[in-house]
């Protein structure tokens, strides 16, 4: 029978972690689950948790919460994976803020959903990014995106909202953020061997398609090609920041004149003038970096997850 390790933060969504454990477990004797539910206890708690249960030999290790849960989850067998100690497969359930790496990975939303995700068999092997530099010298795993600049700041400033939640506290970050942190620095970006210098209000590097509950940083990201998708925006005036809001919730920013897209295995961004505020997944790499280097690793995990809908 396969054996299940549940890996729940219990403070994801404002505590909606904790207070649907008990209709999570309901759900998982309901669908005859063979399971083990333990709950985190301190930031990065998860990583340690999937990387022994990996090393106990679970056959899937469960995040349930957002997406840093997701991220300290994948980092753990991650890192039990290069260390040899297991391969365990990864089940979502996604009970955060912006669950945008469910999204990519096609993860319901719905918690009946998202169990049942765990029970049919249905699944992909992803990428992994990796990413070393600001808080992490020694390098740090994710699975949706590296946002660095504009989007890291908002990230930072729906953390501290209190009444809102989801899409809609990033969106009045969004905002707020245009009167906190506007002047790009400036940054160089390597990439394939080739250099450029400009001021950068914001450097997304995307595994999957969304970031803050709602942006389309990368809409034409796959999550298995071999590739990260790379979003630059130019600086712009404080005007320009609110026209670009609604091209990125739409995913058309990309032929804006301020916007250029590019695809490569890994890039490197290095602040010349300024510093780099940066997260990975929404976990914080860095307020003020210096340097970042990011790779794409191919087919690392597989994630257990809703099947593709074929369209006639």
């Amino acid at each position: 029978m396969t054996r299940y390790k549940i890996i729940v933060n219990p403070t994801s969504g404002r505590g909606a972690g904790g207070a649907v454990i008990p209709v999570l477990e309901a759900e998982l004797g309901r669908l005859r689950i063979d399971y083990d539910l333990v709950q985190t206890q301190a930031p990065r708690h998860a990583i340690d948790i999937a990387r022994q249960a990996a090393s106990d030999g679970y056959d899937v290790v469960v995040s349930v919460g957002g997406d840093g849960t997701a991220n300290e989850v994948l980092n753990g067998l991650m890192q039990a994976k290069q260390a040899g100690e297991g391969k365990s497969r990864m089940g979502l359930i996604p009970i955060g803020r912006g669950n945008d790496f469910a999204f990519g990975v096609m993860i319901p939303v719905e918690l009946e959903q998202a169990c049942k995700t765990l029970l049919d068999g249905h699944g992909q092997w992803i990428d992994v990014g990796f990413v070393k530099g600001g808080d992490f010298p020694e390098g740090r795993y994710f699975g949706n995106g590296i946002g660095i600049g504009f989007d890291a700041v908002v990230g930072f400033e729906a953390l501290k909202m209190k009444r809102l939640h989801g899409f809609p506290s990033y969106l009045v970050a969004a905002i707020k953020t245009i009167y906190l942190y506007y002047k790009a620095p400036a940054v160089r970006i390597e990439y394939d061997g080739e250099s450029f210098e400009l001021p950068a209000l914001m450097v997304s590097i995307m595994n999957g398609r969304r970031m803050g509950g709602g942006f389309m940083m990368a809409p034409e990201a796959e999550t298995a090609d071999g590739y990260l998708d790379i979003c630059i925006a130019r600086e712009v005036s404080k005007a320009g920041i609110f026209a670009l809001i609604p091209r990125f919730m739409a995913g058309s920013q990309a032929n804006h004149p301020a916007i250029s897209t590019l695809r490569t295995r890994s890039i490197e961004v290095t602040a010349l003038a300024g510093s780099l505020p940066a997260h990975a997944d929404g976990e914080t790499l860095c307020f003020a970096g210096e340097a970042l280097a990011i790779e794409i690793i191919p087919r690392q995990i597989f994630i257990l997850s809703a099947p593709v809908e074929v369209v006639a």
